[in-house]
């Protein structure tokens, strides 16, 4: 009789533990969900065919949400990673230290993996080399999803 009373002491918190991690897990489904499908934004300026002079693209950090809104213009070149040399460096287990750059090239964004341990995502595909992006585009470095605006 005291065996089981000890399986059910243990067992217990464990299914807790289970379904608060379930439901944690379900919940950030959810939340990029409603981030993929949230509609891209058509402003008046960028309603023209032609991309116009001197109106780059930037990265918005869309999560972690510590760092929600923060923008970085991409004048030649920025590096993401952990190290403190990087031009972004941001404190995330799964950021490696110098994990993409992202590069302005004749106007145009492009991002490439720096050999990283997890990968790097464009629109939750992972890329290999260097993958140009387009306003609207989200990508993950690690446990940080940026999105690409104007």
């Amino acid at each position: 009789m005291l065996g089981a009373t000890n399986y059910a002491a243990i067992i217990r918190p464990v299914q807790i533990l289970v379904m608060v991690v379930v439901v944690l897990f379900f919940l950030r489904v959810m939340r990029i969900a409603l981030l993929e499908s949230r509609p891209v934004d058509v402003s008046r300026e960028s309603r023209g065919k032609s991309r116009r002079r001197g109106s780059r693209l930037a990265l918005e950090i869309v999560e972690p949400a510590s760092h929600e809104g923060e923008r970085f213009e991409v004048e030649e070149q920025v590096v993401v990673g952990r190290a403190v040399e990087c031009d972004v460096s941001l404190l995330d287990n799964f950021l490696s230290s110098r994990h993409a750059r992202f590069v302005a090239d004749s106007g145009d964004l492009a991002v490439e993996d720096l050999g990283s341990t997890n990968g790097t995502y464009v629109n939750q595909e992972l890329i290999s080399g260097r993958a140009t992006l387009h306003r609207g585009d989200k990508v993950q470095v690690g446990g940080v999803l940026f999105e690409v605006v104007r």
